[in-house]
């Protein structure tokens, strides 16, 4: 997907403001995105790793520094007061642009979009920082609507994470799997999971219309099997469990359902 485009999923709202340098006999230069999130409070910041073409060695550490001074005061007085106090108090020589409003579906994906737009091109390593995002909005609850799923775009990946070709990301809609897997949140799958799939949290697939399409949800896997001959089994009884007490547990047919990865973990 281009850069520029804002997926029809976005159901979020944020506000993004550019960071910039003016130092004297320099041009300015964007050196970093502060995308904010109104709802939780929050604010997600990107800056330049490095000032070495852009500042001399003084002013250059001082850059350097920026984000992570940045990361405690928001933390400190809360997002939306210290963007507010930044836009008040920002000297000539670090500037703050007027916010605009933006679509999000994942906070960390726009941030990074924003950042290769408007200061410099972000590097994706499949699989090594970035797993693919794949389209499917898959229900927790009961089943979503029949849709297609594809890959729309890379996202990047907790730092640290060993990934491998088999890990992708999605979103998960709905507040039957709260409160381990927020309504709206962007969770981390593993294709082909191996072993007993019994008491896990699964991306179970319906069978669609159309051989593209088919629906989704996301519940904690139970079974029950009956012996049918030496070493040979078949399931009795697949019950899906939400583990939000509101919401009921509902039995499947084996018949019409898949397993098609294990969920991991939430990514934001």
């Amino acid at each position: 997907m281009p850069a520029g485009v804002i997926p029809i999923t976005a159901r979020r709202r944020g506000a993004y403001a550019l960071l910039e340098s003016a130092l004297p006999g320099r041009a300015p230069q964007a050196i970093g995105v502060l995308l904010l999130d109104s709802e939780s409070d929050r604010l997600w910041v990107r800056t330049r790793q490095s000032y070495d073409e852009l500042a001399d060695s003084e002013d250059a550490e001082v850059l350097q520094a920026l984000e992570a001074d940045i990361r405690a005061r928001a933390a400190e007085m809360g997002a939306k007061s210290y963007l507010a106090s930044l836009e008040d108090s920002l000297s000539n020589a670090i500037r703050v642009s007027d916010r605009r409003v933006v679509a999000v579906d994942s906070f960390t994906r726009v941030l990074d979009r924003l950042y290769t737009e408007h200061v410099e091109p972000l590097e994706v390593k499949p699989y090594v920082t970035h797993v693919p995002l794949y389209t499917l909005r898959a229900a927790a609850g009961k089943l979503g609507e029949e849709m297609e799923s594809a890959e729309e775009d890379w996202v990047r990946a907790p730092e640290g994470m060993r990934l491998d070709p088999n890990l992708f990301a999605a979103h998960v809609v709905g507040r039957s799997m709260e409160p381990r897997i927020p309504d709206s949140s962007l969770n981390l799958f593993r294709f082909h999971p191996v072993g007993s799939r019994q008491g896990k949290i699964v991306l179970i697939e319906r069978f669609g219309a159309f051989d593209e399409t088919a629906r989704y949800t996301v519940k904690k896997y139970t079974s029950q099997k009956v012996q049918t001959g030496e070493d040979e089994w078949r399931h009795e009884r697949i019950r899906l469990e939400p583990l939000n007490p509101e919401f009921e547990a509902w039995d499947a047919d084996p018949r019409d359902f898949a397993v098609v990865a294990e969920w991991v973990r939430v990514l934001e």
